[in-house]
């Protein structure tokens, strides 16, 4: 993943005089298992753009030694003097492509790069600005190799062009798809539906492309989050590229309006660069502006927000820029692993944000709420999508396995009265409720009863929940522990996902089926929770999709930019997985 280091280097990619000046100065004087990363094609399917495609290109003849090294590249999967130079997960489509063109280059007019060549190695060259990591794609080699071309031997053109076809390839899937598989964080994101054919896409979108900048642009997710996210990108590697700056000094115990504070000077530099603290003249002492500041970047971090510099505030103002540049760099790969479309607008949880925001159309939030998740150990709340098809009010809470395990036949061997006292009764493996006789924590553990916990404001799940049925047991549900949601980390669950406003999510959900007459109405939802019959369930007509996700760095609407601890660990582990460089599992 992007370290500090590498973004150092990626400025001096950015920085570099583009590939096309140097080119038209040039014509002025003379692993783990790699999976497959598109759609398989066949040469027969790719051949369909081939044809116009190479007359598009005028190309010169093709000689034998030409052909002989590209087909040669291709079977091996693996070019040296390429920095990433095992592509074997494309081996097949770079085989493919080359078959529908009789392996003649796709890049080269003579000893001349084409234009879309040209427009391929501006966009991986500026791939930093995408959250991608330009060495994947040769980015800081194509200003020499498109110097070297007018001496270079056919072999060595057979080599240039190859390296562009696997760059290509690599960069519009990585747009597309993302780099890593999400299955292999066992999250249930399925990206296959999302997948080109790329020898196909190459060969009739790209090599013939009057604007490759264009083609490129439409891989990308269409989501406004998603542009936000990139643009924030950009802002946050100028702010990398100007220096941290002083750390901001530590504190050993609060700080507010009127405290002496020594650091206020570095404090009041790190919220100006932030853009948390207007510019202007300097500031001696902690004073309400500062606090308003101190303030904004605490909302903008999940942190308290109440003005005053503790400890964990000062922390995450020291976090260095290049962290959060890999934060956003996280999130971009996170939205390519979405469909780039629903047939609802969704449900969407983030779970590091500890925050759902429920959509209408035009990607606009209609509804936002705090939520409660799974502990960060060891009840973590799984990463999937679903879709939610029915809400059951005043519901039972059967009890999952692990939690009866864990707390319940323990709570039944030490009193006689748990189950009274929890408003729990024991039922049969027909889910009817029985007058259990014997060892009923014996029952428990085999399987011949379960144990369920009656409707009622002291329910676990609250008078509310809102099912999506999946396998990890996980739904979003009220909760009679309300006080949780006003603390700025709320990860207290056993995996489902605790809800502050549930009639709201009720009535927003329903809001298109009026039963008997009467519209969903909050009022008429928070009814239902209230005095409603039991267990009642009301099936959605439409069903919506829900996403529990799991993204560290936000983009406002508005502008604004919030970064969220790395919970689970996820970021790390996504990290870890992409510092190895491609193939990527």
């Amino acid at each position: 993943m992007l370290n500090v280091r590498m973004i150092g280097s990626m400025r001096g990619v950015l920085l570099r005089v583009p590939v096309m000046v140097v080119w038209l100065a040039g014509c002025s004087s003379s692993s783990q298992t790699s999976r497959p990363v598109e759609v398989a094609s066949t040469a027969g399917s790719a051949a369909k753009g081939a044809s116009a495609a190479t007359q598009e290109q005028d190309m010169a003849p093709v000689s034998a030694a030409m052909s002989a090294r590209l087909r040669e590249i291709a079977a091996s999967g693996r070019l040296e003097g390429m920095e990433r130079p095992n592509f074997s997960d494309y081996r097949k489509h770079v085989q493919a492509v080359y078959e529908a063109t009789n392996y003649a280059p796709l890049w080269l007019n003579g000893n001349q790069p084409t234009a879309p060549a040209l427009g391929v190695i501006q966009a991986v060259e500026a791939s930093v600005q995408k959250g991608l990591n330009p060495a994947d794609y040769d980015a800081s080699r194509w200003s020499g190799r498109v110097g070297a071309l007018g001496g270079a031997t056919d072999a060595k053109k057979a080599e240039f062009d190859a390296a562009l076809t696997v760059a290509a390839m690599r960069y519009i899937s990585d747009l597309r798809i993302g780099r890593v598989n999400p299955k292999h964080f066992n999250f249930g994101i399925d990206v296959q539906a999302k997948k080109y054919d790329l020898p196909q896409f190459v060969l009739q979108q790209v090599v013939r492309a009057t604007d490759v900048q264009a083609v490129l642009d439409s891989v990308e997710p269409p989501f406004d989050g998603y542009r936000r996210t990139e643009a924030a990108l950009q802002q946050y590697l100028q702010l990398e590229g100007k220096g941290d700056g002083p750390k901001v000094p530590e504190v050993t115990k609060g700080v507010g309006v009127g405290d002496a504070y020594a650091g206020v000077g570095p404090l009041v530099a790190r919220l100006r660069l932030l853009g948390d603290m207007l510019a202007g003249g300097e500031v001696q002492a902690y004073d309400a502006a500062v606090a308003d500041g101190v303030k904004s970047f605490q909302v903008r971090h999940g942190l308290a927000a109440d003005g005053k510099l503790g400890a964990a505030t000062v922390k995450a103002l020291n976090v260095p820029l290049a962290v959060r540049v890999q934060q956003l760099a996280n999130a971009l790969e996170r939205w390519r692993w979405l469909p780039p479309e629903f047939p609802q607008p969704p449900v969407v949880v983030n779970i590091p944000e500890f925050r759902l925001r429920a959509f209408e159309r035009g990607e606009k939030v209609a509804l936002a709420m705090n939520v409660v998740v799974g502990k960060a150990a060891p009840t973590q709340t799984p990463v999937f999508t679903d879709t939610i098809k029915f809400i059951v009010f005043r519901p039972y809470w059967n009890v999952p396995p692990g939690i009866l395990r864990r707390s319940v036949i323990p709570g039944i061997e030490k009193s006689s009265g748990y189950i009274e006292s929890q408003r729990f009764e024991v039922t049969d493996s027909g889910g009817r409720p029985v007058a259990a006789s014997g060892d009923v924590a014996a029952g428990l553990r085999s399987g011949k009863y379960s144990i369920r916990q009656k409707p009622g404001p002291k329910n676990s799940l609250g008078l509310i929940k809102f099912m999506f049925p999946n396998s990890h047991s996980v739904y979003l549900h009220s909760t009679p522990s309300t006080e949780l949601f006003s603390q700025s980390r709320r990860d207290f669950s056993s995996g489902c996902i605790r809800v502050e406003k549930p009639a709201e999510l009720a009535a927003f959900l329903l809001r298109d089926q009026p039963d008997g007459g009467q519209q969903w109405t909050v009022e008429r939802a928070q009814a239902a929770m209230d005095s409603g019959k039991d267990n009642q369930q009301v099936n959605l007509k439409t069903p919506v999709p829900v996403l529990l996700l799991y993204v560290t760095a936000v983009a406002e609407e508005d502008g604004t930019v919030h970064f969220f601890d790395d919970l689970y660990g996820h970021d790390r582990k996504l990290e870890a997985v992409l510092a190895k460089g491609p193939p990527y599992p």
